[in-house]
Parts: C-alpha cells; sequence; structure tokens
C-alpha cells in the first residue's frame, strides 16, 4: 500500500481503484454484531464459496459491510446495482439468492420485505417506512462500504476532509464546526466547536484528542455499530480535531466488550499508517497525529469525560469537580479534548460539506441528525437516524412501526438512566436537546427504549435505580447513599 500524499495522488488513486474495480454486481451482507449472531458470517462465506465455484468472483464482489441498522429483520442482503433489499436471510437461502437473483436476475420473492399495512412486498429499502424519514449523516458509510478496505472509504470521500484542513488555520476549521451547530452526541450537548476552541486556546506543548467509545446506557448500541462499519471516518474526524487544536495523540477508549468493533478499528489504524493518512507528515503538510486504543471494564461511570480519562492513567475511574476541564488539564495533566464516536462521525462530511448543509438538517438551536437506538416493545427494533425535530411519533408509529402485537403504547424512555420516560401525551414532543428537557427527560446517548400496557413503571423505575446503584463509582454521597434509600 503506497502513501498519499497530496490530493492528486488521493484522486489518482481512487481512479486506480475505479479501474481494478470491473465488478457488475455487488453483494453488499450486515456485518453488524446483531446479524453475526443470526448467522450472517456463515452467509457471506458460503456466498463467497458459491461466487467463486462459479468463476466468477471479478464480476461479482460479496462485502460484508456495517449495519443496515434494519436489526429486526436481519440479517439483511442488499443487491447491487439494482437496489434489491433482501431481509431475514438463512445460509440456507445462499443458493437461491445466487442461483435466481444474481444469474438469473430475477428477484427472490419470498425473502423481500413485506409491508405490515399493505401487505405487499417491497425490494427496494428506499420505499420502506423504516427508512423514508430518515437522513443518514453519522451512518451514511455503514451497509455501504467494507470497513476492513480502506480503498472503499476512499471512494466515499474517505479523508478528502483531512487533506482540505491541513491547508487551512487551525481557527477556520474551528469556525466550521462552530457555524455547524453541532452539539456533542454523548449525551451533553455542548458545543462541539466551542470545547475544540478551549483546547486551541490552552497553549501546551502537548494535546490529546480522546474518543469516547464507551457507550454505557441500558439499550445503546450507536457508537459500537458506527465503530463497526465506518472506523475510518472516526480516525479521520480524530486526525481533524488533531489538526485544529494542536494535538498529535489521539486516544480511543472503547470498552473491552466490544471485541468487533475494536477488530475493525485496529485493522482501519493499520491501513491508516500504511497510507500515510495517519502518522507523521500527513498530506506533506508537517502535521503529524497517531492514536492508540485504550481499553475500558465496562463501567458505566466512565462514560463522563473526566472519569474516563482517570481510567485511561491507569486510576480509579471516578468524575472530578469542574473546572479544572479537560480542556485545561486533561490527560497526563495536558489539554484534552474528548468527544463521543457519533460526535466525531460527522465531522468529516461537515468539512467537506459546509456548515450551511449539516444546519439544513434539523431546528434552529440542535441542528444535524441524532443516532438513536430504537429497542423494547417495539415492531422496527434498530438502528435510526433523524434529523432533530422529529416528533417520537413519527419516529414510533412511522419509522418504528407501532407497539409489538397491537398494543397500546405507554412510554418511552430516553437518555439513559439519567434521562425519563416520556407518555403519550409527549408523542408529539419534538426530538432536540432543549425539548426533551423541557419534558423532563433528556436526549442522552441516543439509546430509546419503548414500553407498552405491560410494563409497569415502578419495575422500570426500580430496574433503572439498581443500575445506578451497581454502576455508582461510590464518590459523592447524593448518588453512593441516595439511591440506595431511593
Amino acid at each position: 500500500m503506497s502513501r498519499v500524499t497530496s490530493i492528486e495522488e488521493l484522486n489518482t488513486l481512487k481512479d486506480s481503484i475505479n479501474k481494478g474495480r470491473k465488478y457488475s454486481k455487488q453483494v453488499l451482507i450486515c456485518g453488524g454484531t446483531g446479524c453475526i449472531s443470526s448467522g450472517s458470517n456463515e452467509i457471506a462465506a458460503k456466498m463467497e464459496e458459491r461466487v467463486k465455484a462459479l468463476g466468477k468472483e471479478d464480476e461479482i464482489r460479496v462485502i460484508k459491510t456495517g449495519c443496515f441498522g434494519f436489526c429486526e429483520k436481519g440479517p439483511i442482503v442488499k443487491m447491487l446495482p439494482d437496489n434489491t433489499f433482501y431481509t431475514e436471510v438463512t445460509p440456507e437461502d445462499v443458493d437461491k439468492l445466487v442461483d435466481k437473483h444474481l444469474i438469473g436476475d430475477e428477484k427472490v420473492e419470498e425473502l423481500l420485505y413485506v409491508d405490515p399495512v399493505s401487505k405487499k412486498r417491497i425490494s427496494d429499502s428506499d420505499h420502506m417506512d423504516f427508512y423514508k424519514k430518515q437522513e443518514r449523516v453519522a451512518l451514511r458509510n455503514c451497509g455501504l462500504v467494507d470497513p476492513e478496505d480502506i480503498d472503499d472509504y476512499f471512494l466515499h470521500d474517505g479523508y478528502t476532509a483531512l487533506h482540505k484542513v491541513t491547508g487551512m488555520e487551525q481557527q477556520a476549521v474551528i469556525d466550521i464546526i462552530k457555524n455547524s451547530g453541532l452539539r456533542g452526541r454523548g449525551g451533553a450537548g455542548f458545543s462541539t466547536g466551542m470545547k475544540w476552541q478551549f483546547a486551541l486556546n490552552n497553549k501546551a506543548d502537548q494535546k490529546y484528542v480522546v474518543c469516547n467509545a464507551d457507550e454505557g446506557d441500558p439499550g445503546a448500541f450507536m457508537d459500537r455499530s458506527i465503530l463497526e462499519g465506518d472506523p475510518h471516518s472516526i480516525i479521520e474526524a480524530m486526525a481533524i480535531c488533531g489538526y485544529a487544536i494542536g494535538a498529535t495523540k489521539g486516544l480511543v477508549y472503547i470498552r473491552a466488550e466490544y471485541p468487533l468493533a475494536i477488530k475493525r478499528l485496529k485493522i482501519a489504524l493499520e491501513e491508516a499508517k500504511e497510507s500515510g493518512v495517519l502518522g507523521t507528515n500527513i498530506f506533506n503538510s508537517g502535521f503529524e497525529f497517531d492514536i492508540e486504543i485504550k481499553y475500558g471494564a465496562g463501567a458505566f461511570v466512565c462514560g463522563e469525560e473526566t472519569a474516563l480519562i482517570h481510567s485511561m492513567e491507569g486510576h480509579r475511574g471516578e468524575p472530578t469537580t469542574k473546572p479544572p476541564f479537560p480542556a485545561e488539564h486533561g490527560y497526563n495533566g495536558y489539554p484534552t479534548n474528548v468527544n463521543n464516536v457519533e460526535t466525531l462521525a460527522n465531522i468529516p462530511v461537515i468539512i467537506n460539506k459546509g456548515a450551511d448543509w449539516f444546519k439544513s438538517f434539523g431546528t434552529e438551536k440542535s441542528s444535524g441528525t441524532k443516532v438513536f437506538a430504537l429497542a423494547g416493545k417495539i415492531n422496527n427494533v434498530g438502528l435510526i437516524e433523524v434529523p432533530m425535530g422529529t416528533t417520537l411519533r413519527e419516529v414510533i408509529y412511522e419509522i418504528g412501526g407501532g407497539i409489538k402485537d397491537g398494543k397500546k403504547f405507554k412510554s418511552v424512555q430516553t437518555g439513559g438512566p439519567s434521562g425519563g420516560c416520556l407518555t403519550e401525551k409527549h408523542l408529539d414532543v419534538a426530538i432536540d436537546f432543549d425539548s426533551l428537557m423541557e419534558q423532563g427527560s433528556m436526549m442522552g446517548s441516543g439509546g430509546m427504549i419503548v414500553m407498552d400496557e405491560d410494563d409497569c413503571m415502578v419495575a422500570v423505575s426500580k430496574f433503572y435505580l439498581e443500575f445506578t446503584v451497581e454502576e455508582s463509582c461510590g464518590k459523592c454521597t447524593p448518588c453512593r447513599i441516595g439511591n440506595q434509600r431511593l
């Protein structure tokens, strides 16, 4: 793999990749954790074996991608260029898909998605209610690229944003992020641009960029899915942040319970270093940046940035009172910027398409989109990304397909253990940082658990209290004692 040192070389590389790929058809197979647990690895292996046996590996490309989002209907297999979307595929279905679709150019009707209202089979995901109101920004490459092949990322504007910023003033980069209105997707909703500004303003010989991939909320799997499906977007974003604030080192703090995300991140890091988009003298700009992985043991409290930093330093994962903020005194005492995975996933596309493009989604005070892990008593369990300002009703009844078994909706829990439960009277509330806070809940990192008439709210409250008691680091009296008394 040759080093890429200029935009000309990057464009030449992309042309070369395109010329080398003369595939007439592509088979995209969901390779996210959920689908793997349902047999997608076996589907991919069998598909590759059949294509090879037919001598068509130069015509048909089989790709294990990241999560398509529609977890309820996995494993998913998507055929290109005709965009046919097959659901609940099993290894036993591979022969039919090869013989009938890939060879015979005929759809396998019984594997197409059945619309629950019209009862009609739908072959194109763009016409499914689950996808109609979604806008995939942070998830733009998940289910589209091979997460273990940097060439795929290059072909989807990969590392063009990093090249762009290395020719800019640091302040100009931060101003784009500020003007975009991007707010932290990890829960607090603080201005990402302002966070970067604080880190730039604090002068030091060494600074750090930290990616928070801890994700401890019950029912949340957004960050894991992004790292599994598009790890290079996070590497590129961390490097962009490093350039903007004057940092040369990055750290990804990820829970060891995410083995697939870790594996793919490691592969992506090696590819990035070999390609020269990570390491020394990136794009011949004199900028250097490297990333290492730090493992967490699954402590919920380590999702808080100061506790996370202490854990990375080898100390007990306990939060500290702010100020000082990590931007002043962070990892090993140096200025440190901490953003979560989803926040970072938005960075390259904002740099490439501009702040105004990003602000075209969402509301005045909450721009862009938000990824949610939709779970619980809902027909379409999965990973969704919607513009800020979308209502709970749209998410639950249109994208989510309503409540399982036709039962009555009771509540949706948002914001993790620190959030709240919203009831039927809140269904038309817009999903954004401020609106949810006004209703007594919060955005959180994006877990959204739906409950029906059979769920007992006392039991739900008890579950979350038990969770907070179990996960308490024990430092502060209101948490250590107060939760036990509650």
